[in-house]
């Protein structure tokens, strides 16, 4: 048997009954999976999301068990795990199909999994996985960006890439992924001077003002220099997981024939004025490949161990120094208390970079 922390009755997060202690059954691997004992895992919205969606599940019995990102120690493989043996550090996104990691021990699809960066504490390895896999896919796969463009030349892009919301988990990761693999001009927003000083610090070259209307500023930093501008060159990429109620200033700001990615759920949102300009518009899931993805189509847009694959590069990044961990907060003790205080956190906003659960 082992600890977990596991949605029992459906309250709201300000309710401290939101999340329970509860004792189950350790997992047993499949013939394709780890046993991870379980050293710290990073808190996502989609946590909060899925708690607020557990009532039809709490209504019928089940304790879900929640949470994605986590990192520790594997002390058991199943019978066809090829990549991974006992006593690997290994860090990952987990899956929507299958318990979550807040627990003592997990088990996960060898596929997905990555080997944790050798440089950096445990803890601040559980701060990328998923944040990590959304901004690779969504840079290089869905904006179709070119991997290592403008760099092994050193050639500059002739493009920028705004980033919406910088200070957030994805966007944080993104900025840097920007920076060490592109060409790209990067831009992002903030609305506090403490998230104008952690984008800048993840390496964005100019930052917008989060709260004012953003096309505005945008033509202000592509005035010429002589003009009082910057001389940036057009937005041709946008990322945003905060769209709602931004169609109209995105599509004002975007060049034609330009790219939106997008990862949240907005109420509504206006497809026309992109349209007009020919800008196409994706969205992007990290757990697509993991819900959809059979595993031996041999297509990135479809095979989940690309997501393995992505994480050793991630890995091998960080052990270079070409990008750093996202933790902003740490919170200590794998139990109810200190999961339900980070999903308040993060529902109340204004969270910078990732939370943190050590055990």
């Amino acid at each position: 048997m082992m600890p977990a922390v596991a949605v029992t009755e459906a309250f709201p997060v300000t309710d401290p009954r939101c999340l329970t202690d509860v004792v189950t059954d350790v997992p047993t691997p499949g013939p394709r999976d780890l046993l991870v004992e379980v050293a710290a895992v990073s808190v996502n919205p989609i946590d909060t999301k899925m708690r607020r969606r557990a009532a039809a599940a709490v209504a019928a019995g089940e304790q879900p068990v929640l949470g994605y990102d986590a990192a520790g120690t594997v002390v058991a493989v199943g019978s066809g795990v090829v990549g991974f043996a006992v006593g690997d550090t290994v860090f990952y996104a987990g899956s929507q199909l299958r318990p979550g990691t807040n627990s003592r021990f997990h088990a996960v699809d060898e596929r997905i999994v990555g080997r944790a960066p050798s440089s950096i504490p445990v803890v601040d390895a559980a701060s990328l996985p998923l944040t990590a896999l959304t901004a690779w896919e969504a840079l290089f796969e869905r904006l179709g960006i070119g991997l290592d463009s403008g760099v092994a030349s050193g050639a500059q892009n002739p493009a920028s890439l705004l980033v919406v919301g910088g200070a957030g988990g994805v966007p944080s990761i993104m900025i840097q992924l920007a920076r060490a693999l592109t060409g790209l001009t990067v831009i992002a927003t903030a609305g506090r001077e403490e998230s104008r000083e952690w984008v800048t610090r993840m390496g964005a070259h100019h930052v917008l003002d989060h709260k004012k209307e953003l096309a505005g500023q945008v033509a202000a930093l592509q005035k010429p220099v002589a003009d009082g501008g910057t001389g940036v060159p057009p937005v041709r990429y946008v990322f945003t997981s905060q769209s709602g109620g931004r169609s109209g200033d995105l599509a004002a700001l975007m060049a034609p024939a330009s790219h939106l990615c997008l990862t949240d759920d907005p109420e509504s949102f206006e497809l026309g004025a992109f349209k007009r300009k020919s800008i196409s518009v994706h969205w992007e899931s990290m757990f697509t490949k993991v819900i959809f993805g059979d595993g031996d189509a041999g297509d990135a847009t479809v095979d989940p161990a690309s997501q393995g694959r992505i994480l050793d590069r991630i890995a091998d990044l960080v052990d270079a120094g070409r990008i750093v961990p996202t933790t902003g907060e740490t919170l200590v003790g794998m139990n109810a208390e200190a999961i339900a205080d980070a999903h308040r956190d993060l529902e109340n906003g204004h969270v910078t970079g990732k939370i943190v659960v050590r055990v």
